[in-house]
């Protein structure tokens, strides 16, 4: 006897993939770096003030995309628990790419360029992009295996660790991008 719900279970992870490729496909089309215009891929990149942030496979801003995961886990659990992992994963992959090719646009590029410590950012490579959805599937995983108690607390240690580390992070990168304040940019630059 077949097991005919396997290639149900297919279905929501292709278009996942097919959703990825298609932001990869976009942001190249519109004119973004593939890769670092230095000329190699690290695995990981820790300087934030530099032209190679968000460039690379992984950078300080990573943990941020695994929150994305957490956070939509959480919501879609709450308002779509009847829809299977897998087609929460599409909406949660739709959602963050969606919000990739936001961020890579000139207006948003130039907001954090205008109102962050990102004075620098010139946008994500596609690479850097892809990786980053990667984290979020990451995260989204991660938040379906994990109790509600150990991802509350990763969600506290990496928000934790880059506030300290680079003063920036999700929740000072959302403020500042919606409401920047003047004494947190000054902090943030070291002042």
């Amino acid at each position: 006897m077949t097991d005919r719900s396997a290639p149900n279970r297919l279905v929501p992870i292709l278009i996942t993939a097919g959703i990825i490729l298609l932001t990869a496909a976009w942001l190249l089309w519109i004119g973004r770096e593939p890769w670092c215009k230095c000329g190699y891929v690290k695995l990981w990149h820790g300087q934030v003030v530099s032209s190679e942030n968000s460039q690379h496979i992984s950078d300080w801003y990573t943990p941020s995309h695994i929150i994305h995961g957490f956070l939509f886990f959480g919501a879609l659990w709450l308002v779509a628990r009847r829809l299977s992992f897998g087609w929460r994963l599409v909406l949660a992959t739709l959602v963050e790419c969606a919000w990739e090719i936001v961020e890579n646009s000139d207006a948003v590029i130039e907001r954090y360029r205008s109102v962050t410590i990102s004075l620098d950012y010139y946008g994500d490579s596609v690479l850097n992009t892809v990786c980053d959805v990667l984290a979020m599937v990451l995260g989204f995983w991660l938040a379906a295996k994990l109790p509600v108690w150990a991802t509350v607390a990763l969600i506290v240690i990496f928000e934790g660790v880059t506030m300290w580390i680079i003063r920036d992070g999700l929740a000072l990168n959302v403020l500042m991008l919606l409401y920047p304040l003047d004494w947190v940019a000054e902090w943030q630059a070291g002042r």
